[in-house]
């Protein structure tokens, strides 16, 4: 029986991909339905806490959209990727993975990606090499972000279970390990495909008049805009938030006291909303942004839908994984128990599926706990719940592929051999064993 209902898991996930957007999110509504009325399973939790973070930042990162704030980090961004071109490679992917670590959502990657598409044809180097993996370290941010629902379910996780380890402890290995991760990616995609003045398909697109008017004319730049100065203080605003939130993630006895019987302080879930949507009203009032403006932006309508999707698919999994934990437990406890570290191939698998790092933390994490993994072991191996762009049906991806004019970025016949492959599992795997090795060294 557990076969049937892993198919129709597998089912469910597969028609929301092809669906696309909310798709993922309403299919697997759909599959919790067959699960319970015709399996007999009993409903699992909806990831509610998961989804109010997701919430909150996505409100107050359409707070910082709205009042014109993400422009002005576009900028900053732009004039240091135009200032040192050549490097484009090494800059791409960090202004991506930054602005994903500081805001902690990765669909700002849609606004940059124009602009490197643009730098790199201009200086002659294939856009493939920064594109594909500047797409990867947008994602791989996540894993590193104080604001991510992801890091922050961990967070309260350790704390629930009263375990010595808070928000600086995991940033202490995941920032450094996904960066280390991401720079010898980029460095491996200097080498990727022939020079874009040597590639056949560039040259082909050249050869057409047409192609190559749209090829030269898709020049793409905010220099030349003029931003109000609310635009900057609407950043502040959101950075201020930010060191707040770490602050008190590092330091707990900051924060209130949230359980009167035990003493306990607010958990980070409840320190990130409130912060987020404190940086949201400050940034409405003081930067003089209409509250309809943030709801019409792209940041909140992509936010909405990742809620919508993690709501159906952790929903999804988290029916089919606790109805079956007797028949799942025995078969990853065996894989696990003299390496915990391959716990990490468990999150990765899951990650292609449900396309979501929080998703997967809150459908594999509990099992992990379950099973007596050690903290510093999560901790360290916890970029691997990112493994989404292994399909490339993920919107960045698709959207990447889209803004290269030239052709060079591209999903290939077999689906497998996409240009995201490569940066995407140096990233993944880099990050895993250098957070191992941090782990070891410092928790």
């Amino acid at each position: 029986m557990i076969w049937l209902e892993l198919l129709v898991t597998l089912l469910a996930l597969y028609m929301g991909a092809r669906i696309g957007g909310l798709g993922m999110g309403i299919t697997g509504g759909l599959g919790v339905v067959v699960l319970c009325f015709v399996f007999g399973l009993v409903p699992g939790e909806p990831p509610i806490e998961v989804m109010l973070i997701i919430l909150a930042a996505v409100t107050a990162a359409s707070a910082l959209e709205a009042a014109r704030g993400m422009e002005w980090l576009v900028q900053l961004s732009e004039r240091l990727l135009r200032r040192y071109p050549k490097a484009v490679t090494y800059l791409g992917p960090l202004v991506t993975y930054t602005m994903t670590v500081s805001i902690g959502t990765g669909h700002t990657v849609y606004v940059i990606q124009p602009i490197i598409a643009d730098v790199a044809r201009k200086t002659g180097i294939r856009p493939e090499r920064p594109l594909a993996v500047s797409s990867v370290a947008s994602q791989l941010g996540i894993t590193a972000s104080p604001l991510s629902a992801a890091i922050v379910w961990l967070v309260t996780q350790f704390e629930e279970r009263d375990m010595p380890y808070t928000l600086g402890d995991i940033l202490m290995i995941t920032i450094p390990a996904t960066f280390t991760a991401l720079m010898i990616a980029a460095f491996f995609q200097t080498f990727v495909g022939v020079e874009l003045k040597d590639d056949p398909e560039y040259r082909r697109r050249m050869a057409d008049p047409r192609l190559r008017a749209e090829i030269e004319g898709s020049d793409a730049s905010l220099l030349g805009v003029t931003l109000p100065a609310s635009a900057r203080r609407s950043v502040y605003i959101f950075l201020a938030g930010l060191v707040c939130i770490v602050l008190l993630g590092v330091f707990p006895e900051l924060r209130p006291i949230g359980d009167a019987e035990t003493g306990k302080p607010v958990n980070m879930g409840g320190v990130i909303q409130m912060a987020l949507l404190s940086a949201a009203a400050i940034i409405v009032l003081f930067c003089k942004v209409e509250a309809k403006a943030m709801v019409a932006g792209p940041v909140f309508r992509a936010g909405m839908s990742a809620v919508v999707a993690i709501f159906g698919i952790a929903w999804l999994a988290d029916t089919f994984v606790t109805n079956n934990l007797d028949t799942i437990t025995p078969a990853i406890e065996g894989m696990v128990s003299q390496y915990q570290w391959m716990f990490a191939f468990a999150f990765f698998l899951v990650s292609i599926i449900v396309n979501s790092q929080a998703a997967t933390a809150r459908m594999l994490g509990p099992l992990a706990f379950q099973l007596g993994i050690a903290p510093a072991t999560l901790i360290g191996i916890f970029p691997s719940v990112y493994a989404y762009y292994f399909i490339p049906n993920y919107p960045s991806d698709l959207a990447t592929v889209n803004f290269d004019r030239t052709g060079t970025t591209h999903i290939g016949k077999y689906l497998l051999n996409h240009s995201f492959m490569r940066p995407g599992l140096i990233c993944t795997w880099g990050s895993v064993g250098i957070g191992l090795l941090l782990a070891h060294l410092l928790l």
